[in-house]
């Protein structure tokens, strides 16, 4: 049975008119300013980055949670906002690109406004006001009445130049009647570095990181009306719906995603590599490991993926490809997400105790689930630097930035997904593989584009495409039943 609640957790949505206009910066500082008062703060990030989470944790010591209303439809978004923020005093909610920016030729779809609207939550909008003074009042009045539906509950305004330039701001926006929440300074010093895809993840410059969050918090505090801030959180209203768990949601999976259906993609065809994934797990009094990699170089994974396989009765335990040179003792599964191992090529090229081991335990048939960089991992080479070599196939960096929501049809039976099984997804990597032989697709993409994508090879499931599995639970259960039924 599913729990409802009257849910009535503070909460705001931190969003601007375009992406580069602080929500970062504006939504960690808050989240940590929040958090040195004494609340436990719910940290969130609308759509499916993986970097911001990463500073939120920092901030608030909880883990950063996605809603992403295109990967796991709206349905899910208010239950699994519910499941993060039960027993919080204040959720803050950091929306992505422009507020009313979503997936693409879907309407508002994914979009930070449809979050907002999905969480009856109050928008807090960051105006970039750097090269502006009383046009603001122009801007902000578009996006508050662009859709009646959204409440725009007040304005912070980042990058303020001077007095003068506060002044000339505040009039502007007292004239439309729009609340000044906060006034920042061009403050360089506190902004995180990027790279070719984003922010630098904490976990790569953890004590810098830390440093960083402290310094925007400081800046928070002193530049923005943290009480008024809170008022407003409390002015959301209750918000009556479902709570995620994910005993719950494997509890509802059962039976989904395992029978073959029509595929819906001309040209992509089904083939079954391997099978009995699907079965019970064997009678043991020992749960099934699976080993997750971790550590600067994988740093990318939703926390509902760790929560539904120790739900499906793993015991799931993490791992350094830079640092470790053996799996984890037993472990009968391996989950390597996200993340940046054309970095550190050199470095994951120079533990060839656990590229060994890693090649090994998936020669042997073991259950390999693998995410974009886990992808370039399994690889033979990356860059010219040696790989695990799992996969006929070497990859590269190229200057194509690939990015985008996908939708996709597991076209082969894997230890993941069995044939038919629909999911949506993400792309995001500036890499390209050359594949060879030995393998079948994983994906048939239906949308935006058709085409046939990753690797299945006995027991390793390969891909570019990020998923977020509390769409659809099964393949947690699945994946664990194949980790039981290997060991």
């Amino acid at each position: 049975m599913v729990t409802s609640l009257r849910f009535s957790v503070p909460r705001l949505v931190i969003a601007a008119p375009s992406s580069g206009s602080g929500k970062t910066t504006v939504a960690t500082g808050l989240m940590a300013a929040f958090s040195e008062r004494g609340l436990a703060v719910s940290p969130h990030k609308a759509g499916p980055d993986y970097i911001d989470p990463g500073y939120h944790a920092l901030a608030t010591g909880r883990p950063g949670r996605n809603l992403d209303a295109f990967m796991c439809g709206p349905e899910l978004v208010a239950p699994l906002f519910a499941h993060g923020a039960a027993g919080c005093d204040l959720a803050i909610v950091e929306g992505v690109m422009g507020l009313y920016d979503g997936a693409a030729g879907r309407g508002e779809l994914a979009s930070t406004a449809q979050v907002a609207k999905l969480l009856r939550a109050p928008v807090v909008l960051v105006v970039d006001a750097s090269s502006q003074s009383r046009s603001v009042a122009a801007l902000v009045h578009g996006f508050a009445s662009f859709d009646p539906q959204v409440r725009l509950g007040g304005v912070i305004l980042n990058k303020v130049g001077s007095d003068r330039h506060e002044v000339m701001l505040r009039e502007a926006l007292e004239e439309a009647g729009m609340p000044v929440l906060g006034v920042l300074r061009r403050a360089p010093q506190v902004a995180a570095p990027s790279r070719h895809l984003g922010l630098v993840p904490v976990a790569e410059r953890r004590s810098d990181a830390l440093s960083s969050v402290a310094a925007l918090a400081e800046q928070v505090r002193a530049g923005c009306d943290l009480d008024a801030l809170m008022a407003l959180a409390r002015s959301a209203p209750p918000l009556t719906c479902e709570v995620w768990s994910p005993e719950q949601a494997l509890s509802g999976a059962a039976g989904r995603g395992s029978a073959p259906g029509a595929l819906g993609a001309p040209g992509v065809s089904p083939a079954v590599v391997g099978g009995g994934f699907g079965g019970s797990a064997p009678d043991s009094c020992a749960a099934p490991v699976i080993a997750v990699a971790g550590g600067p170089a994988f740093t990318f994974s939703y926390a509902e993926h760790a929560e539904l396989l120790t739900a499906a009765g793993a015991e799931v335990v993490t791992f350094d490809p830079l640092r470790d040179e053996t799996l984890p003792p037993r472990t009968t599964g391996l989950v390597i997400g996200g993340g940046f191992p054309e970095v550190y090529a050199p470095e994951l090229a120079a533990n060839e105790p656990l590229r060994k081991a890693v090649a090994g335990f998936a020669a042997d048939g073991g259950p390999v689930a693998a995410e974009c960089a886990g992808l370039l991992y399994l690889a033979r080479s990356l860059d010219g630097k040696p790989m695990c070599g799992v996969l006929d196939a070497d990859a590269r960096m190229s200057e194509r930035l690939t990015l985008g929501y996908r939708e996709a049809v597991a076209v082969s039976d894997s230890a993941l997904a069995a044939t038919g099984t629909r999911l949506r997804g993400h792309e995001f990597h500036r890499t390209v593989i050359e594949p060879g032989a030995g393998a079948a697709p994983a994906w048939g993409f239906t949308h935006p584009e058709r085409r046939v994508e990753g690797f299945v090879q006995q027991g390793v499931h390969a891909s570019y495409l990020h998923t977020h599995w509390a769409a659809e639970p099964s393949v947690a259960r699945r994946f664990a039943q194949a980790a039981a039924a290997y060991r």
